[in-house]
């Protein structure tokens, strides 16, 4: 099957009079004595391409009755010829032989008029918002980046594996989960009676997941290399900039690896992605350079070409101690580092990325692996200048004696992590990964400052619309 070029494909030829079909939704229109200039998009790059209907033309009347309905937003099809254009920052236009409008959208009503609209707005509708040039760039960048992340572990010789979207274990020990039930809790309120898990579907209380780490791990210790990339949930009652209730997150697992190997591949990774975005995103990268995020581009070069600063919690803290009356939050060994401190760390520091080394057990999840001085884990922490932590990771407590203690001291049921302590029983090795969540990597390579305009459809505390 043989699909129409778009609109990026037909400016990618060279103007020579060839018969093209454009196919999109119309930006703008523009009439002088001589001619009527549209502007169309179709989504499938930045740049629109101008559409010339020549006053003049013997089709001309054939399309006079429409003029009026060439709205912004309506959708149209147009043939013509691919012709130089004379006009400066474009090198070719289509002159027109027949329009269609395929689909009205009148001016009175329709809410993505030619003129700036604010975030806020846009995000109450978020059904339109893409057909602009920010979230259109958006869309195209989550695009190659969700690519790209496959093509990275695929070329290395990792398995992907489809984690469960429901599962009955908090990986974090947090507690902040959403909880799946076919019962009727209406019934259960007016009745008064307690809930009776075993008539549930499940038999037993379920959520959907907070991350697919430690299903991943279980493919791990079979399959040596995987990754899951899928959809996590946390019902954290946040409202920042940063934080959503539905997002998807990727988590590489490591057979026979120690915490080196984790900050190689994390390094790696983080490196690759930025190169990738850098060199097939340009156009909108650029864009978000001069609109959102002045200096963007730079930050990233600056990534792709250095360095990581390697140092440990207690050296960090250390640093930010100097300087601690810059902070709104004091620094002091056992804290758990806020952004500020992050920045900090990555741009008056070490002046590049840093990986942040051996946290404090107590600021971090039961199945990191105990470090011989009884105070720290084998945690990581990849932090990225403008932005601050951007992986986390860790190697995986991997001795059953030490886990089992862990979870005993957290207060956490042995009964729920059953299968999870398995892995330690029966040919447990090494092993270590990390969870790098898809919009944070978003916010950084867009320069957008709000994690609600780098998902199609943001989820947070009273916000399920759409």
């Amino acid at each position: 099957m043989d699909l129409p070029l778009t609109i990026r494909q037909i400016l990618a030829l060279e103007p020579t009079g060839q018969k093209v079909e454009i196919r999109g939704w119309l930006r703008t229109k523009r009439e002088t004595k001589n001619a009527i200039f549209l502007e169309v998009n179709d989504g499938s790059c930045l740049r629109n391409i101008q559409c010339v209907l020549g006053t003049e033309s013997p089709q001309r009347a054939s399309w006079e009755n429409l003029l009026p309905r060439l709205t912004t937003g309506a959708s149209i099809i147009a043939q013509g010829n691919l012709v130089p254009s004379p006009a400066k920052g474009q090198a070719a236009e289509v002159a027109v032989e027949s329009l269609r409008i395929i689909g009205d959208a009148p001016a009175d009503t329709y809410p993505l008029q030619k003129k700036a609209h604010s975030m806020e707005f846009l995000r109450e509708i978020a059904h339109l918002r893409v057909r602009t040039n920010t979230f259109g760039a958006i869309a195209r960048v989550r695009n190659r980046m969700a690519f790209a992340i496959h093509q990275f572990f695929q070329e290395r010789g990792f398995y992907y594996v489809h984690t469960p979207i429901i599962t009955a274990s908090d990986c974090e020990g947090a507690g902040a989960m959403f909880q799946v039930t076919t019962l009727d809790l209406d019934a259960l309120a007016q009745a008064g009676k307690p809930v009776d898990y075993d008539k549930d579907f499940f038999g037993k209380k379920a959520y959907l997941t907070v991350s697919g780490q430690l299903n991943v791990e279980t493919y791990c210790q079979a399959l040596s290399r995987v990754y899951t990339f899928g959809p996590t949930f946390r019902a954290e009652n946040s409202n920042t900039t940063r934080h959503l209730a539905e997002f998807w997150m990727i988590e590489p697992e490591m057979a026979f690896a120690d915490i080196r190997d984790n900050i190689a591949l994390a390094t790696d990774f983080i490196q690759y992605l930025v190169a990738v975005a850098l060199r097939d995103c340009a156009s909108d990268l650029e864009f978000f350079d001069q609109r959102i995020q002045p200096g963007l581009l730079a930050s990233l070069e600056k990534v792709v070409s250095s360095p990581f600063t390697h140092m440990t919690y207690t050296e960090a803290v250390r640093e930010l101690e100097k300087a601690a009356g810059s902070f709104e939050f004091k620094p002091f060994w056992g804290c758990d580092l806020q952004s500020e401190h992050e920045k900090y760390l990555t741009e008056k520091v070490a002046g590049g990325p840093v990986v942040v080394t051996d946290y404090p057990k107590e600021i971090k999840a039961f199945y990191m692996k105990q470090n011989e001085d009884g105070r720290t884990v084998a945690a990581m922490d990849v932090l990225v200048p403008r932005f601050g932590e951007i992986i986390g990771g860790s190697e995986r407590e991997w001795r059953l004696d030490l886990l089992e203690k862990r979870i005993d001291e957290l207060g956490l049921s042995k009964d729920a992590y059953r299968w999870y302590l398995d892995l330690r029983r029966f040919g447990s090795t090494p092993h270590a990964g990390f969870g790098l969540g898809f919009e944070r990597l978003l916010l950084y390579i867009t320069g957008m400052t709000n994690i609600r305009d780098v998902i199609p459809f943001p989820r947070a505390p009273r916000l399920a619309d759409f």
